[in-house]
């Protein structure tokens, strides 16, 4: 008998596309559904907690129930993105399927008393286990496993912000700074589309943005206009960067000083209480996207009204870290957009810039610097503002990654290649590793804790 003939290069192209949508349909489906349930079950909280503000003086308590339920049966996915990303560089214990209803539970709780904190966290995770339990069943390969865990950060990105593009490039872009996962491309094409998609059929929507500022044409750029956005695209590097070392370093502190998971949660719930009495207002509770309030200040206030708010990105990074640093659930996504979009708008009124304009470009740029994922931003910021402005967008996402250094919201997001050459950085090392190669100790100083906080 003749030896078989080997597959074509288009065939063999065909029979990995075909295995790739099978395999990934499913796991698109489920996670888009999933988010569609969360960012429902979202809306009726924060309904709920408009309703109720005297909600947010349960706000330690909720935080107890939080650290005791992660306590009990959540050790092993307290990581959160972190975890998941870990696993997708080095696949090994895989993602539990306890972490989608522990972390959809512990934002959820966290929300309808207060907290603040984001979606996109919880969106990812719960994509990722998704993504792991699939894999578990099919029985799937290392090398696959790292594949379908991608394409689940792309499903639930995409599915919940309704910016699928984004979505499959912030899954390659994340994993390693300077370096995109091509090897990822289609499966997570397919899930962000398919995501988002079926996030839509089931009836649930986004946040509508409007830049009002026109060009003097479609794609022309004002010179005077572009190094304003140069200038303002500097200070939201410089805003992510405080925004992450923040974040890590309170997490480590309140991790070394309170051994408790229960105290810490408490104590930041008791904190979040005294800042809202401080500053006599609840406009930096919450996601902060909308307020019932016409006079308070929200994400969508910032493209709208022409009044400078000098200082809410400032009030906003503070609620947010306390929040999640000790020990409640979310993500960092949401809030960073708020913060963007806060700074953008006291910047425009130091510059002499559009607001709503500099309120778009915050908006992406503070979180491409926070994750440093200024391609995925670009492409967010085209999704949900048009084309028009992409030049400004991409300026101001580019350059606020090059100021932000060598940090992020995510310790376990790996160095791909270097944004400077000062300083030893060895091949695909860690956020953590920078931050632990800077402390005063590698065994007992606060960075080491990192590594369980949620991503």
């Amino acid at each position: 008998m003749s030896a078989a003939r080997p597959d074509s290069p288009w065939q063999l192209q065909a029979k990995a596309v075909l295995k790739w949508t099978v395999l990934v349909l499913p796991l698109a489906i489920m996670a888009g559904s999933s988010v569609a349930f969360f960012l429902w079950s979202l809306e009726q909280v924060t309904l709920i907690r408009f309703e109720r503000p005297w909600l947010l003086y349960f706000l330690p308590l909720a935080g107890v129930l939080i650290g005791y339920g992660y306590h009990r049966w959540g050790k092993s996915v307290e990581g959160g993105n972190n975890l998941i990303m870990d696993q997708i560089h080095e696949p090994g214990g895989g993602v539990p399927a306890r972490m989608a209803p522990l972390v959809l539970l512990g934002t959820l709780i966290t929300h309808l008393f207060g907290g603040s904190a984001g979606r996109e966290g919880t969106a990812v995770q719960m994509g990722g286990s998704i993504a792991g339990t699939w894999a578990r069943l099919l029985k799937l390969e290392n090398g696959e496993v790292r594949i379908l865990l991608m394409a689940g950060v792309a499903a639930g990105f995409g599915a919940v912000f309704g910016t699928p593009m984004a979505g499959a490039v912030f899954a390659l872009e994340v994993l390693m700074i300077g370096r995109l996962q091509y090897e990822a491309l289609l499966p997570c094409f397919i899930a962000a589309v398919v995501g988002d998609w079926t996030c839509h059929q089931w009836g649930v929507g986004h946040t509508q943005y409007h830049v009002a500022f026109t060009s003097a044409g479609a794609f022309k750029v004002d010179i005077v206009l572009l190094l304003k956005v140069i200038v303002a695209a500097a200070a939201f590097g410089l805003a992510s960067y405080v925004f992450s070392e923040f974040s890590h370093s309170l997490s480590g502190f309140l991790k070394k000083h309170i051994n408790s998971p229960l105290l810490r949660p408490a104590l930041g719930g008791l904190a979040v209480i005294a800042l809202t009495f401080l500053l006599g207002t609840s406009d930096y509770l919450g996601l902060g996207v909308t307020s019932p309030d016409p006079n308070a200040v929200s994400i969508v206030s910032f493209f709208t009204s022409t009044e400078i708010h000098p200082w809410s990105w400032w009030w906003k990074i503070v609620f947010t870290v306390v929040t999640l640093a000790s020990g409640f659930k979310g993500g960092e996504v949401t809030p960073l957009f708020f913060i963007g979009a806060a700074l953008g708008n006291a910047l425009a009124g130091l510059l002499g810039g559009p607001p709503d304009l500099f309120a778009a470009i915050g908006f992406v740029a503070v979180f491409a610097g926070a994750t440093n994922t200024p391609l995925a931003c670009t492409i967010m910021g085209v999704e949900l503002f048009g084309a028009e402005h992409i030049v400004y967008l991409a300026t101001a996402c580019f350059v606020a990654y090059l100021f932000s250094g060598h940090s992020g919201i995510y310790l376990s997001q790996r160095i791909g290649v270097p944004k400077h050459r000062r300083g030893v950085l060895s091949p695909e090392m860690t956020l953590r590793q920078v931050r632990d190669s800077k402390g005063p100790s590698k065994k007992n100083g606060p960075m080491e804790s990192d590594k369980t906080r949620e991503g």
